[in-house]
């Protein structure tokens, strides 16, 4: 899968290096997979949530942070829409993201 845009996930794990390895270790499993369904997400990401609409909600550092991502399965691609910690989440609306 290809994910737009890496420089996001940097961004946000440079003013939270606890985020570095579990976002890093999500993105290079995400990078290295040719998903075709949200069955095959969920093998490799047990707490991956579908929220319709093609988005999907990752559980990251032990659901300290969330990554919302938009993700086309016909042509490989994973758009970041949304990271930030579990509280952050809770006050956006994922129909707007």
């Amino acid at each position: 899968m290809r994910v737009i845009a890496h420089r996001t996930l940097v961004k946000f794990y440079s003013n939270r290096p606890d985020a570095k390895t579990s976002i890093e270790n999500w993105y290079i499993k995400t990078t290295s997979a040719a998903w075709q369904s949200f069955a095959e997400v969920k093998n490799d990401f047990n707490s991956v949530d579908s929220v319709g609409n093609q988005l999907y909600v990752f559980n990251l550092n032990g659901n300290d942070y969330r990554l919302v991502v938009v993700m086309k399965f016909q042509i490989k691609m994973v758009y970041i829409r949304f990271v930030g910690t579990h509280s952050e989440y809770n006050k956006i609306d994922c129909t707007n993201i």
